[in-house]
């Protein structure tokens, strides 16, 4: 029973926070999207793709959860559970950064500043370690 217990909270807690973390990444970026259009609206276009770049974490969770769904939950419980754990951190916390990342992007491009590929190249370190993290839980 201890088992199934771990499972399904280590199910829940890589969906979960891997979709906070999305969450609170696109709004960090869309809220200094919605002030650099205040400065600057025809950049637009480059504020809405830096405000999305934090959603992909959910995404890694989210495929995660579907492969780990499969599994047996009676006896892997605790391996789940972990699994769930380090996924769910680790895109918690990368979308996160990346969505502070983005934010510094979307103000200096508001502000004249030609910072937009370098954004997306910064913005795509914190990306390579959920990346990381669902590697990690596909493999074992």
């Amino acid at each position: 029973m201890t088992s199934i217990i771990l499972g399904y909270l280590g199910l829940g807690l890589m969906l979960g926070l891997a979709g906070v973390g999305s969450a609170i990444g696109t709004t960090i970026a869309g809220n200094a999207a919605e002030g650099a259009l205040k400065v600057n609206a025809e950049k637009s276009g480059n504020y809405m793709v830096l405000s999305a770049l934090p959603a992909t974490q959910g995404i890694y969770g989210f495929v995660a959860f579907l492969v780990w769904l499969s599994k047996d939950i009676a006896t892997q419980g605790a391996l789940m559970f972990g699994v769930g754990v380090s996924v769910g951190l680790v895109c918690l916390l990368s979308a996160i950064r990346q969505g502070q990342v983005c934010a510094n992007g979307i103000v200096g491009v508001s502000q004249g500043h030609d910072v937009f590929t370098n954004t997306l190249i910064y913005a795509a370190l914190p990306e390579f370690y959920a990346i990381l993290g669902l590697v990690g839980a596909l493999m074992v």
